[in-house]
Formats: C-alpha cells, sequence, structure tokens
C-alpha cells in the first residue's frame, strides 16, 4: 500500500513536471532547453540537430574553433548552468563564428532523457557524460566520438593516462575524464548547535543523535537525510569500512548475505532512532533532490553524503545563517572506505557533423581560459593545465577541494564501472531504488533485502561481462 502511494505521488509530480515543461518555449544559446524523453520532443530534437548541422561549417579556421552551430548538454544545479553558461558566453564572444546551443537540467531523469536523444541520434554535439555511460551506451567503443582523432585540437598531454584509460573501450577515447570524485559527510553546523550538540564524528554519536534532535528540536527535525541512492552509498561506506573489502570483485557483490544483512539492519536503525526520514517522507516533501528540499534549505534535515563536487550546490541552497561544514568519516566501525571515482566526463557526440570545433570548445573549458569560469562547479579538475590555473587565481582550496581530498585519502578500492548502471541506478525501475523503497516502505526482512540485493548486483556485472 505505502509503495503504491508513492508511486502515485511520484506520477503526480512527474505530470505536473510535464506540464510545465509542455509550456515553454523552446530555447536559445543561453537557456535551458529541458528536453521531453518522449518520441515526439526526439523527433524534434533530430530535426533540429540534422538542421544545426547543414548550416554547421565542416571546416575549422586556424583556431581549431570552425564555426556554425553545436549544441552542448549538461545536468547539474544552479550555480553549475550559471558557470557553464559564462563560460560558453566568453568562448562565442571569442570566436565569433560559433554559437552554442545550451541544454541543461537537474539530474533527476537526465539519464533517461539522453538515453532517449542516442537512440534517436539526437543527443547533443557534446554531452556531460557520467563516467559509466561509455560502458553503458558504448559497450564496443562506438558509441561516441573518438576522440584520439582530434588531439591535435585537444591537448590529451595534461591527462595522466591512468584517467584516459578509464574512458577507453577496444582503444577508443570516448570521453574526457573532467574531474574525480567522493561522497562525503556534511553536517548543518548551526542546526546541531541549536540541538546543543557538536556534528557526529562517529555512527554511535550519529544514532544517539536522532533521539536528541527530535525531543530538542522536534519530530520534523532530523541528523541527516538520505534518498534511496544515497542509502545505496552509505549501505556501500558501511560495508567497505567495516568489512575491508571491496564492494565489487571478480564481477560479484563481494559480501555474504549475512553481511550484508547486518548493513541494512544499520540502515534500519537510522529511521528506527530518528537519524533519517522515511523515504515516504522525504517523497512527501516534493523535491527530486536534497538541494531543493525546504526541509534542507532551512536546516530541517542537517546532513548528507554527498559528492564532493556537490558542495557549491549545497551551500548555495541553504538559507542565510545556516553553515555547512565538511565531516569526519565514521571510523568506529572500522577503517574508512569512502565510494570514489571518475566525477564525470566529457564526449563529443558520433553524430557531430564538426568534432574539431568541438574539440575547440572543450579545450576551451577544460585546458583553456574557461578554466577559471567553470572553477570547481565540477569538482576538482584532472587537468594539469586546469590545477595550475586554479592554484594559480586561488580558487583550488576551499570546501570541494578540502573535501576531494578528504575522499581521495579515504577511498581504497576501486569502483566497478558499472555501479551506477542503469539497471541499477534508474530512478524508476533500478534496483538500488526498488530495494531501498522496500526497506522503508515495507520494513522487508534485512536478510531477503540482502539477496535481492546480491542477484540485483551479479546479474549486471554478468551481463555486462559478456
Amino acid at each position: 500500500m505505502k509503495k503504491n502511494m508513492k508511486k502515485i505521488v511520484a506520477c503526480s509530480l512527474v505530470a505536473a513536471m510535464a506540464a510545465g515543461l509542455a509550456a515553454c518555449g523552446s530555447s536559445s544559446s543561453s537557456s535551458s532547453a529541458l528536453t521531453s524523453a518522449s518520441d515526439t520532443t526526439s523527433a524534434s530534437a533530430a530535426a533540429s540537430t540534422e538542421s544545426a548541422a547543414d548550416t554547421a561549417s565542416s571546416t575549422a579556421d586556424a583556431s581549431g574553433s570552425g564555426s556554425g552551430t553545436l549544441r552542448m548538454s549538461w545536468w547539474g544545479g544552479d550555480s553549475r548552468h550559471n558557470a557553464t553558461l559564462a563560460a560558453i558566453d566568453e568562448y562565442e564572444k571569442a570566436n565569433p563564428g560559433v554559437t552554442i546551443d545550451s541544454e541543461y537540467g537537474a539530474w533527476s531523469g537526465w539519464q533517461d532523457k539522453i538515453a532517449t536523444q542516442l537512440a534517436g541520434n539526437s543527443e547533443a554535439d557534446i554531452m556531460q557524460i557520467n563516467w559509466n555511460w561509455i560502458y553503458q551506451f558504448s559497450s564496443d567503443g562506438t558509441g561516441f566520438y573518438d576522440i584520439n582523432n582530434v588531439s591535435d585540437t585537444f591537448d590529451l598531454s595534461q591527462y595522466d593516462q591512468k584517467y584516459l584509460d578509464l574512458m577507453t573501450i577496444d582503444g577508443h577515447l570516448l570521453g574526457i575524464p573532467v574531474s574525480t570524485t567522493g561522497r562525503v559527510f556534511y553536517w548543518n553546523k548551526t542546526t546541531f548547535e541549536k540541538a546543543g550538540l557538536e556534528v557526529p564524528k562517529t555512527f554511535e554519536e550519529l544514532l544517539a543523535d536522532g533521539k536528541i534532535f527530535e525531543e530538542k528540536l522536534g519530530e520534523d527535525y532530523y541528523p541527516m537525510a538520505c534518498g534511496e541512492y544515497d542509502l545505496t552509498l552509505l549501505l556501500t561506506y558501511y560495508m567497505q569500512t567495516k568489512y575491508g573489502k571491496a564492494w565489487v570483485e571478480d564481477g560479484k557483490l563481494n559480501y555474504t548475505i549475512d553481511e550484508l544483512t547486518d548493513g541494512f539492519d544499520f540502515l534500519k536503525s537510522l529511521e528506527d532512532n530518528h537519524v533519517i526520514p522515511t523515504q515516504e517522507k522525504l517523497t512527501g516533501d516534493g523535491a527530486d533532490s536534497l538541494d531543493k528540499n525546504p526541509n534542507f534549505i532551512d536546516g530541517h534535515y542537517a546532513g548528507v553524503l554527498e559528492w564532493d563536487s556537490a558542495v557549491a550546490k549545497l551551500t548555495g541552497a541553504l538559507d542565510e545563517g545556516q553553515e555547512l561544514v565538511i565531516g569526519d568519516y565514521p571510523n568506529d566501525i572500522g577503517t574508512p572506505a569512502t565510494v570514489f571515482k571518475i566525477s564525470m566526463g566529457f564526449a563529443i557526440s558520433k553524430n557531430c557533423q564538426d568534432p574539431k570545433a568541438a574539440a575547440s570548445v572543450l579545450e576551451y573549458l577544460l585546458n583553456g581560459d574557461g578554466v577559471s569560469t567553470m572553477a570547481l562547479e565540477r569538482g576538482v579538475p584532472v587537468s594539469k593545465k586546469a590545477q595550475e590555473t586554479l592554484q594559480a587565481d586561488g580558487t583550488l582550496s576551499g570546501m570541494t577541494f578540502e573535501a576531494n581530498q578528504l575522499a581521495a585519502d579515504n577511498a581504497p578500492f576501486a569502483l566497478s564501472p558499472y555501479y551506477e548502471d542503469s539497471e541499477l541506478k534508474d530512478s524508476s525501475e533500478g534496483a538500488y531504488y526498488e530495494i531501498m523503497d522496500n526497506m522503508s516502505y515495507d520494513d522487508e526482512d534485512s536478510a531477503d533485502l540482502a539477496q535481492e540485493l546480491t542477484d540485483a548486483v551479479n546479474q549486471v556485472e554478468a551481463e555486462n561481462a559478456q
């Protein structure tokens, strides 16, 4: 019954969002083009891409920038959108023959949108991509343009080969690694002080804080909030830390059912001790991400486990007077072992009519003058030139940099490229979401949840190994 109610609420929210999008007009180079994943919109986008390709010049000028119109897409929060739009505007002013049409939005539903575009050959010329997308959408190495072919325009020497290798399949470099990122604990120090507490340093303290929040601040205050995917990442942290081994090894989930049962018991204890709100409560809040949730914004939800690259949108979302701080990794159960990966990359469409022009844009944004404008909105860059630039202007400091360094120092295990496969991570049908909802809505037995997760992860790993 509870799960059905969540689906009804979620569907209502989607319908409302779709109606809002339908009322919007078409975008220009400096506005959001939140394209629907419907067949009609995909067909329209494909036609638009073809038209743009027809008008774009296939030749590049001496700077390698070319001329004509390019489409560029990305997801993120408002601070990332604003920085990227500013950098694009600077590029267009420096290259008067080039127009870049921007398509951007929040993460929610973004992967589905891109999957629809890729299937219909209507994707943008330049795409921000997740690391795992090169395996999901280009398992044979041909789903995206091979950037090795434009190495005369894009300076690959700025990147350690180990990062380029992670973006390469069958010798085809399918994306440029932009940054690395890890999951970090962030706490609203203001709310904890309001409860008479210091921010927690251990899970034991966190579990005790839940009841204190409820007693001193009220039942609508929680030390932490986690959506379904956040719970999966928290479970991963707990398992890797307590049992001292990687999440996946040799293509299989690396824990026994008894060990995973312990992990789900831990997650349940967070709800039972008023540390985190239930998924029903989060769904009722009506926000598609915590930085847009009024209960996070005003400090009612006082902690998150988020990517280090997301700190700008988190701090930017808080009401005036709220202070977010980086937390220690809880170490009372073992040696901290967080999730750490290539944060994201940029790819060029295999259908791009002028990949040299697209490469010139990426060179500007990732290695050139656009680096200062983009700053740390996509995390700490792996480009050597970008690091030098940000170090020189004092940007390579502050919470994003500190959190990234903290995550890197507490990440002993490599992440499977299939950890974020859509069969697991898709917000509407992915196993992570289904399993965490089964736990929160239905209070399903921990051993059964452990078996479901084991089966789901092993199936995805086996499918991708074929």
